[in-house]
């Protein structure tokens, strides 16, 4: 009989997730799991780091074997049904939530439920369940704005936001949602600020990501898209400063956003950051930034812009051809996302046939001008 314990085991995969190097210990705990299948110890320390490393689908797949082992574990009721919320597979999670039957976890099941029904835009089910919750919850002020913002209603959203933060502290995910109203108000002063406020945390309080390195031309390695880095909001703030320069016309410094943000590599990208790099680089890399668009469209989630603007510029590009495929192709997102895009694309033919009648009219005096000099 062999003298290794469990822990012994695993104490090599544990010193790896305690420095944050979840990776390593994925391909430990993967050959330690060939030896002892289904082992409940591996298989848990391999759904805790496939979550950190921000890999839901697998940590899903880890938590449902657990769930098959111990049926009785409340604990990995809640992280199965979680990772599948946070891989966008809502009726799936949402299933999952009803195995939870415990009074102790009625308030984390009632958010989870809420947040669900947010993904899918069933916004009334969400308000639904954010009701039932207690007054004194400290989310509660959050979870209102954030329906409020989905509403459109960004002033009374960004409201909620600060009497949150004034409830619960500084929060980076906090002060990214104010920017946002601030940004969908148009008032890009102090979404700027806000944004600020996130970067100079990031970079005081996790200077192993890197922030800047890239632009500077440092070459560095990936940080990969660990739950720490989600928990900054760097990516997110990043991306929203490169919106804002983009939306004013410093088309430079919407570039170096993208750059300064934490260096990963491009299959650790996420759709908001895939989708900004294809934008704001079109005029020198078209042809990356159609397939990068494209890519998108095959995603879930994708940003909801991802599809009005892949028309638009297909249309500014004059392919039509491939413009009318892509709609052919997508006809179950013309329903969600075309009256935006067709919004913009009246603006536009609106500006070409202004652009078009200047032009007439200065051929027109040219001409006039030309035929006067010919009498004379």
């Amino acid at each position: 009989m062999s003298g290794t314990s469990a822990g012994s085991v695993y104490e090599l995969p544990l010193v790896d997730i305690k420095e944050g190097r979840y990776g390593e210990a994925v391909q430990i705990l993967h050959i330690e799991l060939q030896k002892q299948y289904r082992s409940r110890a591996g298989l848990s320390l391999l759904g805790y780091c496939y979550y950190q490393m921000q890999d839901f689908v697998n940590a899903a797949d880890c938590y449902e074997q657990l769930l098959q082992i111990n049926p009785e574990v409340e604990e990995y009721k809640v992280y199965y049904a979680q990772s599948l919320y946070k891989a966008c597979m809502y009726p799936e999670a949402m299933k999952a939530t009803f195995l939870l039957d415990s009074p102790a976890y009625q308030s984390k099941v009632l958010k989870l439920q809420a947040c669900i029904k947010y993904g899918e835009d069933d916004l009334s089910g969400a308000k639904s369940l954010v009701e039932q919750m207690s007054s004194d919850d400290p989310d509660s002020e959050n979870n209102l704005g954030c329906l409020l913002y989905k509403e459109g209603q960004y002033e009374e959203a960004c409201k909620k936001f600060l009497t949150a933060m004034q409830v619960v502290g500084y929060k980076q995910d906090l002060s990214y949602s104010i920017a946002l109203c601030y940004y969908s108000m148009k008032q890009y002063v102090p979404a700027l600020k806000y944004i600020s406020d996130i970067i100079e945390h990031g970079i005081r309080e996790h200077p192993e990501l890197g922030v800047g390195m890239t632009t500077e031309g440092i070459d560095v390695r990936s940080v990969g898209n660990t739950l720490v880095l989600h928990e900054t909001a760097l990516i997110e703030a990043f991306n929203l400063k490169a919106a804002i320069e983009y939306q004013l016309k410093n088309y430079e410094a919407a570039q170096e956003a993208l750059t300064d943000m934490p260096p990963r590599s491009e299959e650790e990208l996420d759709p908001v950051t895939l989708h900004n790099q294809a934008l704001m680089n079109m005029e020198a890399k078209p042809t990356e930034g159609f397939e990068k668009l494209q890519f998108l469209l095959q995603q879930n989630p994708f940003p909801p812009e991802t599809f009005g603007n892949l028309l638009l510029l297909y249309c500014k590009y004059e392919y039509f051809d491939l413009a009318a495929d892509v709609l052919a192709e997508n006809a179950h997102l013309t329903y969600k996302f075309l009256t935006p895009a067709f919004l913009k694309l009246d603006e536009l033919a609106g500006m070409l046939t202004e652009q078009l009648r200047k032009r007439t009219k200065q051929k027109y005096v040219i001409r006039q001008a030309s035929h006067i000099h010919d009498v004379y």
